[in-house]
């Protein structure tokens, strides 16, 4: 089972700064249970208690979709290098779009991205740190060029195209909110 802790210590806190990928799940109370990989310089620490992290724009938009109709996030974090360990953090989240009045405060925290598409906050409740000993071992060489240069390619304006013509639903059906909270205008 590991160990629970009912916030981050600053050791788990430096182990996640450490880290080039992390895993997020989500589901709604029907449909599909939504696992993905994200990378990037995409996650911060804001306290022991919340974590944000940046969502860019993707094929599809499952996290927003099951935050709205149900609040539950995992995020995990494994070393793939290094001592071995699992780290969870299990709590609520929140889906924050770019018309929203915290958009500026928490965007300011990353890198410009044109394909950023919504910000997460979580409020953690519990983290579990677990041995990670069947973990394979990796090693990083580099972040990958070609969703920057798929989302420079197609501009702010292709992107929220992208959002209204692929973003709006999840695979279940659940709305998004991605054209609503955002400005975006539909066909323009």
């Amino acid at each position: 089972m590991g160990k629970l802790f009912s916030q981050l210590t600053d050791q788990q806190i430096s182990f996640i700064a450490e880290q080039k990928i992390y895993f997020v799940a989500t589901a709604a109370e029907t449909g599909n249970v939504n696992l993905s990989p994200k990378g990037a310089d995409s996650l911060r620490v804001i306290d022991p208690n919340t974590i944000v992290w940046l969502n860019l724009t993707g094929s599809g938009n499952e996290s927003a979709a099951h935050v709205l109709k149900n609040p539950r996030m995992t995020l995990m974090f494994c070393a793939f290098d290094g001592a071995p360990l699992i780290l969870r953090t299990y709590g609520n989240a929140r889906v924050l779009h770019p018309d929203d009045p915290e958009w500026a405060a928490y965007s300011a925290l990353f890198p410009e991205y044109v394909a950023a598409r919504q910000i997460f906050v979580q409020s953690i409740d519990q983290v579990q740190a677990s041995c990670g000993t069947s973990v394979p071992l990796f090693q990083y060489q580099e972040e990958r060029s070609q969703h920057s240069q798929w989302a420079q390619q197609k501009g702010r304006a292709g992107i929220e195209a992208y959002w209204v013509s692929r973003n709006q639903q999840s695979i279940d059906g659940f709305a998004t909110e991605i054209v609503e909270r955002s400005g975006v205008k539909p066909g323009s």
